[in-house]
C-alpha cells in the first residue's frame, strides 16, 4: 500500500464515523485552541508593556533621592551629569503635580475630575524633560534653561492636551490657563499613541522652577538621567548610585536608580515564564486529546482485526500496516488541529479585544507550530496502536469476528 491509498483509506475511515471521529478530534481542538489564545494573549500583554517602557525612552535611568531633612539634590545631580559627558546626555527632574488642576483654553477644558485616559497630566520637567522622556517636538520649540532660572510662565504641550484644548488650531503662542493663571505655550510634543496610556499624550510640562506655586512646595524626589547607549547607562547607573550613597548617607535619606533596559528584560523574562507555565496547563489538554487519539485508535484495530489478518495473509509488511494506522492517527489530530488553530483565532480576536482592547491574531510561527505539534502528537499517541496492529497473528486475525 503506497502513501496515497494510505491517507485516502484515513479519511475514508474517519468519515464513516463521523461524530465518533469528532469527539476524538474534540480534545486536540481545546488543546490547540488554549495554546493559540494563551500564546497570543501572552505576546500582545508583552508588546503593550514594551511598547509603555520604551514610549518612556531606552537607555534611561529612573533617579529616586530623598533627604529627610528636606532639599533636594536637583542642582548636585545635575552638576555631576555634567561630568558624565561622555555617558550621560540628560538629566531633568520629573515631578507629577498631583493637586486637583483644571486646565482651560477658551472654552474647552480639561479637569484632574476628569476620567484618568481624559484627565491633564501636569508636569514639571527641566529643558531636557523630551529628551529624557522620549517626547519628540512637533511645533514651537521645548522648554529652555532660560525658562527654568526664571521661572517663567510658558508650557509644552503633549499631542493629546493639544488636540483636546485647541482642536484644529495651532496652540504655539496662544495663552492658557491653569487654575485660572495664564501660561503661554511654546511647544507641541507628537502624539505618542501608546495603547492604554492616554495620559502620557496628555502631558501638560511646565519647568520644575515652578514647584512652589504649582505643588506647594513639594520635595523632589524623582528624576530621569537619559545615557547615550546601553552599556553607557549600566555605567553610569553604578557611578551615580556610587555618588548619591556618598551624597546621602542612611541616616539623612535615600537613593534608588533603576535602569529602564533592565526593567524591559526583566519583564521579557517574566512574562516569557508566564508564557510557559500557562502553555504547560493548556499542553494537559493535548495531552487529554491524545490518550483519547490512543484510545480510539486501539478500538479501531480491534474493529478491523479481520482487515488486518487478511492483508498480512497476502503478505502486507508490519510497516506497511504501522504506517497506515499512524497516518489514520496525524490524520485526525491534523485535522483536529487545523479546526483548533481556526478557534483559536477567533478565541485571540475576541479576548484580545475584551482583556487588551486590541486587535490581536495568532503569529504565524505559533499557528505551524501548534499545527505540526498536533500532528506529531497523533504519530506518537498512534504508534502503541500501530505497533499492537501490525504484531498481530494472520491465522489469529482471520478468526475473528
Amino acid at each position: 500500500m503506497n502513501t496515497l491509498q494510505a491517507f485516502k483509506m484515513a479519511f475514508k475511515s474517519i468519515s464513516a464515523k463521523k461524530m465518533r471521529s469528532f469527539l476524538t478530534m474534540l480534545g486536540i481542538i481545546i488543546g490547540v485552541a488554549s495554546v493559540v489564545i494563551l500564546v497570543s494573549i501572552i505576546q500582545g500583554q508583552n508588546k503593550k508593556n514594551l511598547e509603555y517602557l520604551e514610549s518612556q525612552g531606552t537607555n534611561t535611568l529612573s533617579v529616586s533621592a530623598y533627604l529627610w531633612s528636606g532639599g533636594d539634590v536637583s542642582q548636585d545631580l545635575y552638576n555631576y551629569c555634567l561630568g558624565l559627558n561622555d555617558l550621560v546626555v540628560g538629566v531633568t527632574p520629573k515631578i507629577q503635580v498631583y493637586n486637583e488642576m483644571t486646565v482651560r483654553y477658551s472654552t474647552n477644558t480639561m479637569s484632574s475630575s476628569d476620567s484618568w485616559e481624559l484627565a491633564p497630566q501636569v508636569v514639571l520637567g527641566s529643558d531636557q524633560y523630551g529628551l529624557c522622556n522620549n517626547y519628540t517636538l512637533k511645533s514651537g520649540r521645548d522648554l529652555s534653561a532660560l525658562d527654568v532660572s526664571r521661572y517663567s510662565n510658558v508650557c509644552v504641550l503633549g499631542g493629546g492636551a493639544a488636540e483636546r484644548l485647541f482642536n484644529y488650531l495651532d496652540p504655539v503662542g496662544k495663552n492658557i490657563t491653569i487654575n485660572g493663571n495664564p501660561y503661554l505655550v511654546i511647544g507641541v510634543y507628537e502624539k505618542k499613541n501608546v495603547d492604554n496610556w492616554p495620559e502620557m499624550d496628555n502631558l501638560v510640562l511646565l519647568p520644575y522652577t515652578l514647584n512652589r506655586t504649582l505643588n506647594d512646595n513639594q520635595p523632589i524626589t524623582e528624576y530621569s538621567v537619559k545615557a547615550v547607549s546601553a552599556s553607557a547607562a549600566d555605567e553610569a547607573a553604578v557611578r551615580l548610585q556610587g555618588y548619591l550613597t556618598a551624597l546621602i548617607p542612611e541616616s539623612n535619606g535615600y537613593a534608588y536608580i533603576q535602569n529602564n533596559n533592565a526593567s524591559m528584560e526583566s519583564m521579557d523574562a517574566l512574562l516569557n515564564s508566564q508564557s510557559l507555565v500557562l502553555i504547560g496547563i493548556a499542553a494537559i489538554s493535548l495531552l487529554v486529546g491524545g490518550i483519547g487519539i490512543m484510545n480510539i485508535m486501539l478500538v479501531t484495530v480491534t474493529e478491523r482485526t479481520r482487515e488486518i489478518g487478511i492483508r498480512k495473509a497476502i503478505g502486507a509488511e508490519r510497516r506497511s500496516i504501522i504506517a497506515q494506522f499512524l497516518i489514520e492517527a496525524a490524520v485526525i489530530c491534523g485535522i483536529g488541529g487545523v479546526f483548533g488553530i481556526i478557534v483559536g483565532y477567533l478565541g485571540t480576536l475576541i479576548a484580545g479585544k475584551m482583556l487588551l482592547d486590541m486587535v490581536m491574531m495568532p503569529g504565524q510561527a505559533i499557528t505551524i507550530g501548534a499545527f505540526l505539534f498536533s500532528v506529531v502528537l497523533g504519530v506518537i499517541f498512534g504508534m502503541y496502536p500501530a505497533i499492537k496492529a501490525s504484531g498481530l497473528q494472520p491465522v489469529e486475525a482471520l478468526r475473528a469476528e
